[in-house]
This record gives C-alpha cells, structure tokens and sequence, in this order.
C-alpha cells in the first residue's frame, strides 16, 4: 500500500532524479511518474 508524503529534496538530487526520469521516459512507450524514480532510487539505495 502506498502511502503520500512531503519531503524537501536537495536541487542536486531533484535534478539527478529529474534526468533519470527523462532517461526512463525516453527508454519506454509508457509514462513514468516521478514517485517511480524516487521510490526505486530509494530502494536502490537500502539495499
């Protein structure tokens, strides 16, 4: 289950994650939320 919050992001990691995005994008015929990028980055990140 999925859960809202707010959290204030760095302009640096904003922007990364923005390029990372526009990277998925380009890669793929669907849309791919921002809440996606940050969910995965975060998870790459714990492991």
């Amino acid at each position: 289950m999925s859960k809202r919050v707010t959290i204030v992001l760095d302009d640096d990691l904003l922007k990364k994650l923005r390029e990372k995005q526009a990277s998925l994008i380009k890669k793929s015929t669907k849309s791919v939320s921002f809440s996606r990028v940050v969910n995965e980055a975060i998870r790459q990140g714990l492991k």
